[in-house]
């Protein structure tokens, strides 16, 4: 096996640790209960979320729609990662962050997603409903 192979893997098992360590962050964040019971920061965050009509529910957490037929959404970055499974044309997905990746049709962004299992999407064929998302 080639260095550039190893490296490649490596830096790809880095990126999914990472996102693997966001998760219970990510959970957290969309949990609308408090666990004080405390109604002033449930006030506050219901404030926040009318203050923020129209942009995203979630700072942390992105959306976008998928504009391919059929999307493979996969393990790593690239193309050759393993594929966990499909989106469909105007499927809305959400987007935890944006890397760098193998590029498609002159885009070399790629999204993390996070509906039911964190999977990669290229950006070629995601359209953002909203701000860019940010880098992982």
């Amino acid at each position: 096996m080639s260095l550039r192979s190893r490296f490649s893997i490596a830096v790809t098992a880095g990126a999914l640790a990472v996102s693997a360590l966001a998760v219970p962050a990510a959970a957290a964040d969309e949990w609308d209960g408090d666990p004080r019971g405390d109604s002033a920061s449930h006030q506050n965050q219901n404030q926040t979320q009318n203050h923020n009509q129209g942009q995203n529910h979630n700072q942390r957490l992105y959306r976008g729609v998928v504009t391919a037929s059929s999307l493979a959404l996969r393990s790593a970055p690239n193309r050759g990662g393993q594929i966990i499974r499909y989106a469909n044309r105007g499927e809305i997905v959400t987007v935890f962050c944006r890397t760098d990746g193998q590029n498609v049709q002159g885009n070399r962004q790629w999204y993390l997603l996070t509906d039911g299992t964190w999977a990669w999407g290229s950006a070629r064929y995601i359209r953002d409903l909203g701000p860019s998302p940010r880098r992982c």
